[in-house]
């Protein structure tokens, strides 16, 4: 992940990258630095070809670096699902998406923060649900906490916007 141009904090920086790769005629390199950050080759090839004026807008550059960390994690169910919610609160505030791109903040970050609520949430799941769950052996105790939608999202602004590593 980030291997050949590193991570890169801002649509602006990518963009001005972008310039000075094209400024070069390297339109190999830009490709390569679409497809590291995430950027559909389209964006790179308009850029390229004179169609656009820059190479990303920061809502562009936060999904990309979303896109390129989930396929390094490797979400499963749950996590999934924040990740939609992340991607969802993205394409509606650019001070999200510009603070998503910052240096040092990640989608594994996130999920951190993300678990912890879970556990400091965590409560006993009522012996009543425990008797009907089909397991063998069966748990005595199982604790059970995941915090809600609207709970989630505070916690993915608070991440990114918060300062919270």
């Amino acid at each position: 992940m980030f291997e050949h141009f590193g991570e890169i904090g801002s649509a602006e920086q990518l963009n001005e990258l972008a310039e000075n790769i094209l400024n070069e005629g390297d339109t190999d390199s830009l490709k390569a630095l679409a497809e590291e950050n995430g950027i559909d080759e389209e964006f790179a090839e308009d850029f390229a070809n004179g169609n656009s004026e820059q190479f990303v807008d920061a809502v562009t550059a936060a999904v990309g670096k979303i896109s390129v960390e989930t396929d390094d994690l490797k979400p499963k169910g749950l996590m999934e699902d924040w990740i939609s919610y992340i991607e969802a609160e993205v394409l509606e505030d650019e001070a999200l998406a510009k603070a998503v791109r910052k240096e040092g903040k990640s989608l594994k970050g996130c999920m951190a923060s993300l678990l912890e609520a879970a556990f400091k949430t965590r409560q006993a799941v009522d012996k009543e649900i425990m008797d009907k769950v089909k397991l063998t052996p069966k748990p005595s105790r199982v604790e059970f906490g995941v915090p809600g939608m609207r709970e989630a999202k505070k916690i993915i602004r608070e991440y990114y916007l918060g300062g919270k590593e």
